[in-house]
C-alpha cells in the first residue's frame, strides 16, 4: 500500500471517527504512519498503524483536565493529546519519540504547530533514552531468550535480569520518594538457591522511607523477576504465527534508533539503509530449523549491543531534556489556544 493509497484509506468510512471524534477533526495538529510502515519494514500483510496528536481543548487547559489519548481498536490508531504527548515525549519513550522522525511523506497531516514541534524535537533528546530505549529493548530480548533457553545459561539469564531491573530503577527517582542508588543496591553473587549457578541480591538502607513508595518499587522489581520465569501468551502466539522473526527485527531496530540519538542526535525512524538487513531478520533468515534464534543472530545483537554501550559512553546528549524549551513551548501553544488563535 503506497503513500496515496493510505491516503484515500483515511477517507473511508472506517475513519470517519478522525473526523468525529470531539478531541479529533480540527484538533489533529499531526497524523502520521506507525509500526511496520513508519520503519520501512511493513510486508503485503501488514496492518495499518496510525498516529497522531491533538490539541487540548481551551476547557481542559483552563480546568486542567485532559483526553489523554483516543484510541481506535479496529483501525489500530492512537491520537495522543498534545499535553499526554510532551509527557511521553519528556521521558524519551520509544514508542512516541519516533512519531518526530518519520519520512516528511508519511505525515499525513500535519499543522504549523505541529512543523514547529518538529523543528523543535531535539529539546526532547537527552541520556535518558538510554534507560527507555534500554528497558524496552531488554524486554524485548527476554521473551525471546525465555523461548529459546537453550543458547542463554542461568548464569547469564541472572545477568540479563539484573540489567532490565537496573533500567526500571533509573524511572523510579521520577515516580518515587527520592533515595540513593547506594541505597537499595542489587548485584551478583555466588547462589544460595538450589539449583542456580548465581543470584541477585540486595542491601538495603532506607530510613524514614514512605512505605507505599517502597512496595511500588519492590512491585516493579517483582513483576520482572516474573517474567523471566515464564513466557507470556503473546510470546507463545508469537512463535505460533512464525511471528519470531519479527520481534527479532525490532528488537535491533530499537538498538539502531537509539544509537542515532546518541551519536548524532537525530531522530531517525525509517531504516533506510538497515532495510534489506531487517526484512532478512524478520522473514526468518536468522531462525533455525525449530524457529529458534541462531548463534548468529546473537551475534548480531551482541554487536549493536556493543554499539549501544559505547554510545551512551560517549554521547554529547544532556543528562535532561530542556524542560525550559519544552515548557515555554508548552504554554505557547496552550496559551494561543485559549485565545483563540487556533
Amino acid at each position: 500500500m503506497n503513500i496515496e493509497q493510505i491516503k484515500d484509506k483515511l477517507q473511508s468510512n472506517e475513519y470517519d471517527f478522525l473526523r468525529e471524534d470531539k478531541n479529533l477533526g480540527s484538533n489533529i495538529l499531526l497524523l502520521t504512519l506507525g509500526g511496520s510502515h513508519a520503519y520501512g519494514m511493513e510486508q503485503e500483510d501488514s496492518d495499518l498503524d496510525v498516529r497522531g496528536i491533538a490539541f487540548n481543548s481551551k476547557e481542559e487547559i483552563l480546568l486542567g483536565t485532559d483526553f489523554d489519548q483516543v484510541v481506535n481498536v479496529a483501525t489500530d490508531t492512537t491520537i495522543y493529546s498534545f499535553n499526554k504527548m510532551l509527557q511521553l515525549l519528556t521521558s524519551n519513550n520509544p514508542n512516541t519519540i519516533e512519531i518526530l522522525g518519520c519520512r516528511p511523506e508519511h505525515y499525513l497531516q500535519l499543522s504549523d504547530i505541529g512543523r514547529e514541534l518538529l523543528e523543535h524535537r531535539k529539546m526532547f533528546l537527552s541520556k535518558i533514552c538510554i534507560h527507555s530505549f534500554g528497558g524496552y529493548a531488554d524486554s524485548q530480548l527476554r521473551r525471546m531468550e525465555n523461548k529459546a533457553a537453550r543458547l542463554v545459561g542461568q548464569a547469564e539469564n541472572e545477568a540479563y535480569i539484573l540489567k532490565s531491573i537496573q533500567n526500571a530503577q533509573y524511572e523510579f527517582r521520577n515516580r518515587y520518594y527520592p533515595h540513593q542508588d547506594s541505597d537499595v543496591a542489587l548485584y551478583i553473587d555466588e547462589a544460595v538457591q538450589e539449583g542456580y549457578d548465581s543470584e541477585i541480591f540486595m542491601d538495603v538502607h532506607l530510613q524514614h522511607y514512605p512505605l507505599r513508595d517502597w512496595t511500588g518499587m519492590w512491585n516493579e522489581m517483582k513483576a520482572i523477576v516474573s517474567s523471566y520465569n515464564k513466557m507470556g501468551k503473546r510470546n507463545e502466539n508469537a512463535i505460533s504465527h512464525n511471528k519470531l522473526g519479527k520481534h527479532m527485527a525490532h528488537l535491533i531496530r530499537l538498538y539502531m534508533m537509539c544509537i542515532d540519538i546518541l551519536e548524532k542526535e537525530e531522530i531517525i525512524t525509517y531504516r533506510r539503509e538497515e532495510h534489506d538487513l531487517l526484512m532478512s531478520i524478520r522473514k526468518g533468515e536468522y531462525l533455525d530449523e525449530n524457529r529458534q534464534p541462531t548463534a548468529e543472530f546473537y551475534d548480531l545483537l551482541n554487536e549493536y549491543e556493543k554499539r549501544f554501550e559505547y554510545a551512551k559512553n560517549h554521547t554529547a546528549l544532556p543528562a535532561m531534556p530542556d524542560y525550559k524549551a519544552i515548557n515555554e513551548f508548552k504554554m505557547y501553544v496552550n496559551e494561543r489556544i485559549v485565545r483563540g488563535e487556533i
